[in-house]
């Protein structure tokens, strides 16, 4: 028997607890620019046709999320700094 079960840690109940302080891998952080693009170009291309209305609408609706999601990292920060 390998010793790799010996080094997990567990809670009285015999749950197994979860590394919490282990950032996420970098490739999480690759690919979020791609994520932003494809979805901006494929919202804005359900909602207009010709493909000038389309690049102009996905470059607000790229800004708009890449905002949000600076606001959101931004909170949990706060909010881990105050926990």
């Amino acid at each position: 028997m390998s010793n790799l079960f010996l080094s997990v840690p567990y809670d009285h109940g015999g749950a197994v607890l979860a590394n919490t302080t282990a950032p996420p891998h970098p490739a999480y952080y690759w690919h979020l620019p791609v994520l932003i693009v494809v979805i901006s170009l494929v919202y804005s291309a359900t909602r207009f046709e010709q493909w000038g209305a389309i690049l102009r609408e996905a470059i607000r609706w790229g800004f708009r999320l890449t905002a949000f999601l600076f606001t959101i990292i931004g909170v949990l920060y706060v909010v881990a700094i105050l926990i």
